[in-house]
C-alpha cells in the first residue's frame, strides 16, 4: 500500500533555518541545517535501496505560497503567502510504498528523530494512505 508520509513547518521555521531566530524557533546555524540535511539524505537513500521509497521533496517556504479559492461570484481569488491564519503548513513529504502501517509508522517514528537545535518546535509526523482504487461506482 502507499502512504503519504507528510511534515509540517511555518514561516518562522523556514527563518530559522537561515539563521533567524524568533519567538516560535531558535536561529539554526549552517551546520544544524547541514546535519538535518543528512540525516534526511541517508533516510531517503535507505528508503530508496529498500524499494519503499516512491517520491519525496521539501517545499519552499510558506511566503513563496499561492491560494486560489472561488470566490462568491465564482471568479478565482488568488492570495499570496505567508497567512497569518494558519498556523502549520506542508513543509515536505514522502510517497512510501510500504507491506504495512505499522512499517510506515516505523518510518514515521525515524522521521521524528531528525536532529534539530534545542528549543527548536517539534510537529507531528502524518500518515495518510492513499486511496488508488479510483472513483467508485
Amino acid at each position: 500500500m502507499k502512504y503519504l508520509v507528510m511534515v509540517q513547518g511555518t514561516q518562522a521555521d523556514y527563518e530559522a533555518m537561515r539563521g533567524e531566530k524568533s519567538a516560535h524557533s531558535p536561529a539554526w546555524s549552517e551546520k544544524d541545517v547541514q546535519t538535518m540535511f543528512a540525516f534526511m539524505g541517508q533516510l531517503n537513500d535507505e528508503l530508496a535501496e529498500s524499494g519503499e521509497l516512491v517520491d519525496a521533496h521539501g517545499l519552499v517556504e510558506p511566503a513563496r505560497t499561492r491560494t486560489v479559492t472561488a470566490g462568491e461570484d465564482g471568479r478565482p481569488v488568488i492570495s499570496d503567502g505567508p497567512y497569518g491564519e494558519t498556523k502549520e503548513l506542508l513543509a515536505g513529504y514522502w510517497v512510501l510504498d510500504c507491506a504495512s502501517l505499522d512499517r510506515v509508522t516505523e518510518i514515521a517514528a525515524r522521521v521524528t528523530q531528525c536532529p534539530a537545535p534545542a528549543g527548536a518546535p517539534v510537529y507531528p509526523v502524518v500518515i495518510r494512505p492513499i486511496d488508488e482504487s479510483g472513483c467508485q461506482e
